[in-house]
């Protein structure tokens, strides 16, 4: 990304997009029952509240009425329904690192393996993005999810602790190309959430290779456990290698989420906040999704920032638009073209 003189003065910056987690798949509803929804109307009911906060992105997580977080197609079908018909112009994002169980032997004899994630594809009615991570990654969630906030919560417990201390995203190049393919097909805009500088280059290249032709919705997470430390050094390279006509966001953790929030807003970049992210404010209180929504306005309106509402938000991710060559999406994304034969030196830009 460039960034020229004048290119943190908030007029000639994009309109704010945040986005929320507010399902917290992490969490137990007894680690926060003010704010954890359950039944299926409170889970429509908290993307309302989180829409008319100032959120106009849902990453979104489902629950069965055990708190558990849902494997069920049949449930994400449902709540996607219910916050189309509730908040019309609110981005459906659905979170792509869920793996579907079949509900019944006739799915269990037709789906394959991979159809167990392949299926995000096949959702109903369709979500506006699924997120998609770049290579396989260990996810240490752990790692940076400190004892003294952890007292208390399901998290405390040694299972659970080891469990999230092992789980990896499996993401190789053979599920990604396929991955992409499918969604294309259906018309899913993928956001691309990236680990570090590695994910960011093995995805430049597959759309110079073609695989993918779209838009490039980013995050940048910082979380560790894997993926990028919550360094700031970390951060400022990858916004330095990002393409100049991507959308980027940050995403960490606990305390870590608010200081990555203000720097990405102040860039002219875009927050994530929710319960998925941090349930603690910066003293180390409970603090749901609406009141860290309320937060991001806050900063924006003092940076100087407009907080884009849900049809500018579509517009800002280029939401439904897809690119019909390699060249197109290189050139919308604000990328070098590829090298032609006998190009000597960098290929530039056409004027």
């Amino acid at each position: 990304m460039q960034f020229l003189d004048d290119s943190l003065h908030p007029e000639n910056q994009d309109k704010v997009v945040i986005t929320v987690a507010p399902y917290g798949p992490e969490w137990m509803p007894e680690d926060f029952p003010e704010d954890i929804p359950v039944t299926m109307e409170q889970q429509i009911q908290k993307a309302v509240d989180c829409y008319e906060a100032g959120a106009t992105v849902l990453h979104l997580h489902v629950r069965e009425l055990d708190g558990k977080g849902s494997k069920r197609l049949s449930k994400f079908n449902e709540l996607i329904a219910g916050v189309r018909a509730a908040v019309p112009d609110m981005i459906i994002q659905v979170g792509g690192s869920i793996s579907f169980a079949p509900e019944d032997d006739g799915q269990a004899a037709k789906w394959l393996s991979d159809d167990t994630r392949h299926m995000l594809a096949d959702l109903d009615p369709k979500p506006d993005q699924v997120t998609v991570a770049i290579n396989t990654t260990q996810m240490n969630i752990m790692e940076l999810l400190y004892p003294e906030y952890l007292e208390g919560t399901s998290l405390s417990n040694p299972a659970f602790m080891a469990a999230y201390s092992e789980m990896t995203v499996p993401a190789g190049p053979a599920w990604v190309e396929e991955h992409l393919r499918r969604l294309q097909a259906s018309g899913i805009q993928p956001h691309f959430q990236l680990t570090g500088i590695h994910a960011l280059e093995t995805l430049d290249r597959l759309v110079r290779k073609g695989v993918y032709k779209g838009p490039l919705n980013l995050t940048w997470i910082g979380i560790g456990g894997g993926f990028d430390g919550p360094n700031p050094f970390n951060f400022f390279n990858f916004v330095h290698r990002a393409p100049d006509g991507c959308t980027l966001t940050a995403e960490s953790l606990l305390k870590n989420v608010l200081p990555f929030n203000m720097m990405a807003m102040s860039m002219g970049l875009h927050p994530r906040c929710g319960i998925e992210d941090t349930i603690i404010d910066q003293s180390g209180q409970r603090f749901t999704s609406v009141q860290q929504i309320q937060q991001c306005v806050r900063v924006a309106r003092e940076l100087g920032r407009e907080v884009a509402n849900g049809k500018e938000a579509r517009e800002i991710y280029r939401i439904g638009v897809q690119y019909e060559t390699v060249d197109e999406t290189l050139a919308a994304n604000g990328m070098s073209p590829n090298r032609k034969a006998g190009v000597r030196n960098l290929p530039l830009r056409a004027a």
